[in-house]
């Protein structure tokens, strides 16, 4: 088929360039389309305001011979059937970018494996810095919402106060893992905070106060529970490995309710988040809520069915809770917690106008972006732990 005018030759431009993933013009091109158009003209651009495309496809299409990129059969049939096809030499992008997620994820997981292991200092220090990035993070999309919306973000000033503060509170929860003393720190450094707004701000808006006040609460409060949650030192005398542990790592003693308990979390979230992703990918039609559109309720029942499988596995191999039944409330909180956790983050980046929270962890984005669904999970399973466990027996 020939085109005989230049609308049908745009039109025709941007399908062969959506499937080339190759622009047909230049920018020198766009001004030229426009002054061609103008002046009236029906007949087709003169070629020589064209970028290189496949000469087999504009020789098909248009009967007007450009310089050749990729003159394959392979693409002429891919044209011919109106089939996406890639740009010779090329790796499929969406293969690459799995492939970048799955390399850091198991980068991530190792490493935090180890540190969750390790306990102690090691594992506090990790959590301060996680909040300390997570605020950063935090700060950049209450600033960017700043911009694009009639919204007031804090001043820089309060927003590395936040940041400050946030770092204090899982070193907090480690030298005070009982009694409420990371909430009475939430309670003086929120005070601090909108006392130094009220300061410096010549008029301040209650929007500026209450980003401060949630900063403080979302990436400093909320991961004091995960250092308090491994601060459990009850005891985990009947998980089968420590029988065999090593005296050198600490011996029967390093296995405590809280270590088990942390592990079993993370499991939980990470078999959810892979089984939500497959699962709704593959089957996933009906959308879960207009915050996430990509959420559907087919891939949220695969998540929480992961999760509840990946808790009874811990709960075979930690011999922990005391019974499946407990081991399975644990797994639907600690869901439960994720989801609304990705949720409310999800809200964040909605009103920022951003895909991610940054650029730190590659086919990740960024720590807010990976860490979402730990938010308030940790919260829910020390609580679950500390409150609900007792009435199942443990």
């Amino acid at each position: 088929m020939h085109v005989s005018n230049l609308t049908e030759f745009h039109k025709f431009a941007a399908r062969i360039s959506t499937r080339t993933g190759t622009p047909i013009f230049s920018r020198k091109a766009a001004t030229a389309q426009s002054d061609w158009k103008a002046r009236g003209k029906s007949q087709l651009l003169p070629s020589k305001f064209a970028t290189p495309f496949p000469r087999c496809l504009s020789e098909r299409r248009t009967g007007v011979r450009y310089p050749c990129r990729c003159s394959s059969d392979a693409v002429v049939r891919a044209a011919a059937a109106d089939k996406p096809i890639e740009p010779s030499g090329t790796a499929p992008k969406k293969f690459s970018t799995l492939a970048n997620r799955a390399a850091y994820g198991t980068l991530l997981g190792a490493m935090g494996a180890f540190v969750i292991l390790s306990g102690g200092v090691l594992y506090s220090c990790f959590a301060a810095a996680a909040s300390y990035q997570t605020s950063r993070e935090f700060s950049a999309l209450i600033t960017t919402m700043n911009n694009n919306k009639d919204t007031s973000a804090p001043p820089s000033t309060i927003c590395d106060l936040m940041c400050v503060f946030c770092i204090l509170f899982p070193l907090m929860a480690y030298f005070y893992p009982t009694g409420g003393k990371p909430a009475l720190m939430l309670t003086l450094a929120a005070f601090v905070l909108l006392c130094m707004e009220v300061l410096t701000v010549e008029k301040p808006k209650f929007s500026q106060l209450t980003a401060a006040v949630f900063g403080l609460f979302y990436c400093g409060f909320l991961v004091s529970f995960w250092v308090k949650l491994r601060m459990v030192a009850a005891p985990a005398l009947s998980a089968s490995i420590a029988q065999s542990w090593p005296v050198l790592l600490g011996g029967l003693t390093h296995w405590t309710v809280g270590l088990v308990a942390t592990l079993t979390a993370v499991v939980c979230i990470i078999a959810a988040d892979t089984g939500a992703y497959f699962v709704g990918k593959n089957l996933g039609k009906t959308q879960l809520i207009r915050i996430s559109p990509k959420k559907t309720v087919e891939g949220t029942v695969g998540g929480l069915c992961c999760s509840s499988i990946a808790a009874l596995v811990c709960f075979n191999f930690f011999n922990w809770p005391a019974s499946a039944l407990a081991a399975i409330g644990f797994a639907v909180s600690v869901f439960v917690a994720s989801v609304f956790g990705d949720l409310i983050e999800s809200i964040l980046k909605r009103d920022a106008g951003v895909k991610d929270s940054g650029s730190l962890i590659p086919g990740h984005g960024g720590l807010l972006d990976r860490f979402d669904s730990y938010m308030f999970s940790g919260a829910v399973a020390y609580i679950y732990v500390t409150i609900a466990l007792p009435y199942f027996g443990v």
